[in-house]
């Protein structure tokens, strides 16, 4: 199985999931987000696999949404109110098929995992990071709410101060600081990641699947069982902010490598 920007590798009840755009920072495009909720659906009807380590090609794990991409723009701009708002759950539905896959699913983070990136990251079972690794969600700094159904991950992740520090501050975060709040749940050297993943993978992968299954399962619908009243809107919450002189500064700012001066307008 693989697509136009997704590799995937099969080592009896394990599989990796690579991002393979290493030229882009892996950065999501549509079609990449498109290519990752399939495969997380294919998913469903392989009863070998039982569990899937998510990585990235190249020096990164994922830079989050490609602001680049032709086809993210256009729709952004030509769209019906409609139709952009439908649109705009592409983000939450990828992250939601990660959420919801059956398998033990683990986030080996190499480089930076910022904004959909890091999103990807919590909406994994576990997060094994290199030592080296970067991860943050710059949407604040960028004068946009946090949406794709991140916040109550990354509050369930590190509770609600640290998800307020992390989020409103929008700085990228080391492995230290993140192993000791509870994001990472193992931080190694860059050369060994790929390897402590697997050996993760395969300590899960010894389990009985079924039992597991449902004990993930059950673990993931308590501690979600809010999430869709406080998110469900997050969609309408960016479309607001997208209105907003702060967020066409941030944007501006963003791509001309500078400091954001917001106004509150």
């Amino acid at each position: 199985m693989t697509g136009k920007y997704l590799t995937i590798e099969k080592d009896q009840h394990v599989a990796t999931v690579i991002f393979n755009r290493p030229d882009a920072l892996n950065a999501l495009n549509v079609q990449l987000m498109h290519e990752i909720i399939a495969i997380a659906e294919a998913f469903r009807e392989d009863a070998e696999t039982r569990v899937v380590i998510f990585t990235g090609a190249g020096k990164c794990f994922s830079a989050g949404l490609d602001l680049t991409d032709t086809e993210y723009i256009r729709r952004f701009q030509e769209d019906s109110m409609l139709m952009k708002l439908r649109f705009l759950k592409l983000g939450p539905r990828m992250v939601k098929a990660i959420y919801d896959m059956d398998q033990i699913t683990i986030a080996a983070v190499n480089g930076a995992a910022t904004g959909g990136g890091a999103c990807i990251a919590a909406a994994c079972d576990f997060r094994v990071g290199a030592d080296d690794c970067l991860i943050g969600y710059p949407e604040v700094g960028l004068g946009m709410n946090l949406s794709w159904v991140a916040l109550p991950m990354c509050v369930n992740l590190i509770g609600p101060a640290k998800a307020k520090q992390m989020v409103i501050l929008a700085k990228k975060e080391n492995a230290a600081t993140l192993l000791k709040w509870g994001f990472l749940d193992e931080v190694v050297s860059a050369e060994d990641l790929l390897a402590s993943a697997k050996k993760m993978a395969g300590t899960y992968a010894s389990r009985p699947p079924i039992v597991a299954q449902m004990v993930k399962r059950s673990v993931n619908a308590i501690a979600s069982a809010l999430d869709q009243a406080i998110m469900h809107m997050d969609a309408d919450q960016f479309l607001l902010s997208s209105e907003t002189e702060d967020f066409t500064e941030g944007i501006t700012a963003f791509l001309e490598k500078r400091e954001p001066r917001f106004k509150g307008n």
